[in-house]
């Protein structure tokens, strides 16, 4: 998500139309499109996997009010596009945690970072290289889709 568009629950002044309309375009319209245009192609080959990545805050209210609402939508666009686009073409979702290496993990203060930690059950932040696996999995399976994995080291649960 690009600078300025979390804004915390209780900054609900600070949550302008314009911070809206970016985490929406940017994290909702934007995966729309991009299925839209590879869909065609897609068809063609009478197959094809679609692997959106949404976060943790699409399921539970964390992060921005933008933020969440965005990721939630992802996440329900995904189950929607699956069934649209079945039986060919499988779509499912990864809702990561809080990821080290990202733009957004690099915003997050040091005390919010150990306090995730803390929380989860494997006493870590999510592993892209978790994430990087579980679109593999995702793109090499044949019946699994409209599905949201979530990778967030146990954190999500507790």
């Amino acid at each position: 998500m690009q600078p300025g568009t979390t804004r915390f629950f209780a900054d609900l002044d600070g949550l302008t139309p314009e911070v809206w309309d970016r985490a929406l375009n940017t994290n909702l319209r934007g995966p729309f499109l991009m299925t839209r245009a590879a869909t065609p192609h897609l068809k063609r080959q009478d197959q094809g996997r679609i692997v959106n990545i949404s976060g943790v805050p699409g399921l539970v209210p964390a992060g921005s009010i933008a933020l969440a609402v965005s990721k939630a939508g992802l996440i329900h666009l995904t189950r929607c596009m699956a069934v649209a686009l079945a039986p060919s073409i499988t779509v499912n979702c990864i809702a990561p945690g809080l990821m080290e290496g990202t733009r957004m993990f690099a915003r997050v203060p040091p005390t919010r970072v150990a306090a995730v930690k803390e929380q989860a059950a494997l006493k870590r932040t999510t592993s892209a290289e978790d994430v990087a696996r579980q679109v593999l999995v995702f793109c090499q399976s044949d019946s699994v889709t409209g599905q949201t994995q979530v990778i967030d080291s146990g954190g999500f649960f507790h």
